[in-house]
């Protein structure tokens, strides 16, 4: 077996662990890639390692915030999101309407489409989904890519979507029916989070936007999001900090994580190709800080080594100092 085939295998072994740690079919499917499948797998996957530890590409965000408990909640969330009618809303049909009038007529047509909607219900009839960027992208790739985000991914539900463009992240806000067109009703889990998240990011890189899907435990992040209550006790002098990081446990996701990035930093190590050497340098200084292998104390010095790490010299060419590099 080739050394680039080797190398291609490990990169996928370890960056599907890093990225589908609970996609069992991921996973289990990636022993069995022929090898030009595994080369593309391996090519996508050094762009994603690239895209977080060299180019910091932006990570989108979709959330459920919520999900209306019969008509009248639903009627009322959809006049939020068109500010009664006032911005253009998108239907699951691909037409575009605005004005108090269209919005009325879409509120009927949810109503009695298919099983007819109460005006109270004990179960949730429809489900709010927001799907973001950071401020900087071009709101109108953000709208399309959601187009075709709820194509692939709702295209059994009757769906209205609107663009809003007047806070600082471009989002669309997505008002989906909760049954299907053939009776089966969604009903959205972590993994199905997980999926959306992806199919959203690859929408926008397919219009040249960079933009990532990885969770925080593969990022390594400590960001969370501050509380209102975490707000109004650092307003208050409550608190000394507002909350919007927390020093991360060690839990058993992180510690996998972390293998993971050590493994992969040895598979582009062993390369004889410079840009995967180059690369596995890059992954060694990003995940020498990762939660739970160092910390920055104040005096900034780290607490220990990365597992299977050790300071040996730098033979690569054109290059003198020693650094780090990873144990075989």
């Amino acid at each position: 077996m080739s050394t680039v085939h080797t190398i291609d295998g490990l990169l996928v072994q370890w960056g599907d662990r890093l990225f589908y740690p609970n996609n069992r079919a991921v996973r289990s499917g990636t022993p069995s890639l022929s090898g030009a499948m595994q080369h593309t797998r391996a090519r996508a996957m050094r762009q994603r390692i690239n895209a977080i530890v060299l180019r910091k590409a932006p990570q989108v965000m979709v959330k459920v915030t919520g999900g209306g408990r019969g008509m009248g909640a639903i009627a009322a969330h959809l006049r939020y999101i068109s500010k009664s009618g006032r911005l253009p809303f998108e239907d699951d049909r691909g037409v575009v309407r605005d004005g108090a009038e269209a919005l009325r007529d879409l509120v009927d047509q949810w109503r009695h489409g298919g099983a007819r909607i109460p005006e109270r219900s004990d179960r949730r009839e429809a489900f709010n989904i927001m799907l973001s960027m950071p401020m900087g992208t071009k709101p109108e790739i953000v709208r399309n890519a959601a187009r075709d985000f709820a194509k692939a991914e709702l295209a059994n539900h009757r769906y209205a979507m609107v663009l809003h463009t007047h806070q600082a992240n471009p989002h669309v806000h997505l008002a989906v029916r909760a049954e299907g067109h053939h009776g089966k009703r969604l009903n959205p889990r972590k993994q199905d989070l997980r999926r959306w998240r992806e199919v959203f990011a690859e929408k926008l890189r397919e219009r040249g936007i960079e933009a990532e899907a990885s969770s925080q435990v593969a990022r390594g992040s400590r960001h969370r999001t501050e509380r209102l209550w975490q707000r109004k006790a650092y307003d208050e002098g409550r608190a000394s900090n507002r909350g919007g990081y927390a020093d991360a446990k060690l839990t058993p996701s992180r510690r996998n994580a972390a293998q993971a990035w050590c493994e992969i930093a040895k598979a582009l190590a062993s390369s004889e190709d410079i840009a995967n050497r180059e690369l596995g340098r890059s992954v060694v200084n990003y995940a020498r800080w990762l939660p739970g292998l160092r910390y920055k104390p104040p005096e900034r010095q780290p607490q220990r080594e990365l597992p299977g790490m050790s300071k040996v010299p730098d033979r690569s060419p054109g290059r003198t100092r020693s650094g780090p590099e990873w144990e075989r």
